[in-house]
């Protein structure tokens, strides 16, 4: 049977343990450097889930992603990531990993070769119809993420999936399937390294776009972002200093007078409105800054 191109030898890092340390980070990073390359490759894809996934989530659907090992734990890492940056419920960007979380810091490989189990995941997170599901394996033919894919789409649940081989098997059981093929690794079958880049990368672009979609940013500031410490609060004072002229201690007094929800400061400060007014025009634009703007602009027209 062929190996699969995740698993090959690498013929252009054979001998990398015999170079000097320079030459051997220098030949992870021209391999690195493919990486971008075959996400390009992936971009119509990437762009047709993102435009599925929000008409999902429009209808209140939430976004699951399921994995095992490296696999799974870039899915946990991206939504987790989700609700602090964007001001979103947690339970609407949700992560499986074969395992549990523990399997986020220890290796629980074996949970991997059950489908049944993955399918059951599915019903027990209580996908419907209405959710979309992500099914990352950069093999593309792990069984547990396969199991989940094809239960979720037996619930009617939209499906995608992130492999890094050419026509993985996941293909069979999903709606798009995205297929950055980076090629075989520096150390032959570590897909942690390239592929879990590529993985990285196109998760990044699904989360972040489908956010920017669905309004969650004002142009490219997070301006939904929950001030849950110092650090943000500072940033968020920068992110008012730029886009209003203003002081650090107008962004400060902004911030107070909002209770320190940047979106409502936003629309405050851009619509001179009361805090009540703001917030009342957020919830009825479902938080997005720019369209509470816009309902405001209509009702102060005659």
């Amino acid at each position: 049977m062929t190996l699969l191109i995740t698993e090959q030898v690498n013929p252009e890092t054979v001998g990398i343990d015999e170079v000097s340390t320079l030459e051997l980070v220098r030949l992870i990073n021209q391999q690195d450097q493919r990486v971008a390359a075959a996400v390009a490759d992936e971009l119509p894809r990437i762009a047709a889930a993102i435009d599925a996934i929000v008409e999902r989530w429009q209808q209140g659907g939430r976004l699951f992603y399921v994995g095992t090992g490296t696999s799974g734990r870039l899915g946990v890492l991206d939504a987790v990531e989700c609700p602090p940056t964007f001001g979103i419920s947690p339970d609407r960007v949700q992560a499986i990993i074969a395992g549990g979380y523990e399997a986020c810091w220890r290796a629980v490989e074996v949970a991997e070769d059950d489908p049944d189990a993955g399918a059951q995941s599915i019903i027990e997170r209580g996908v419907t119809a209405q959710d979309a599901v992500v099914g990352i394996a950069a093999s593309g033919r792990t069984p547990f993420t396969i199991g989940a894919l094809t239960q979720a789409r037996a619930l009617g649940a939209l499906t995608i999936g992130l492999a890094c081989n050419p026509e993985p098997e996941l293909a069979t059981v999903v709606h798009i399937c995205i297929t950055p093929v980076v090629g075989p690794e520096v150390i032959a079958g570590s897909t942690r390294m390239k592929a879990g880049t590529a993985q990285k990368m196109v998760l990044n672009m699904l989360s972040t776009g489908v956010m920017i979609r669905l309004g969650y940013t004002y142009d490219n500031l997070m301006a939904n972002l929950q001030l849950k410490n110092e650090k943000l609060r500072q940033r968020a004072c920068g992110i008012l200093q730029a886009q209003f002229g203003m002081s650090k201690q107008e962004a400060i007094e902004l911030l107070s007078s909002a209770q320190w929800d940047l979106k409502v400061a936003f629309v405050m400060r851009q619509a001179q409105v009361t805090a009540d007014h703001a917030r009342d025009a957020l919830a009825k634009s479902n938080h997005s800054i720019k369209r509470a703007l816009a309902l405001l602009n209509r009702v102060d027209k005659p």
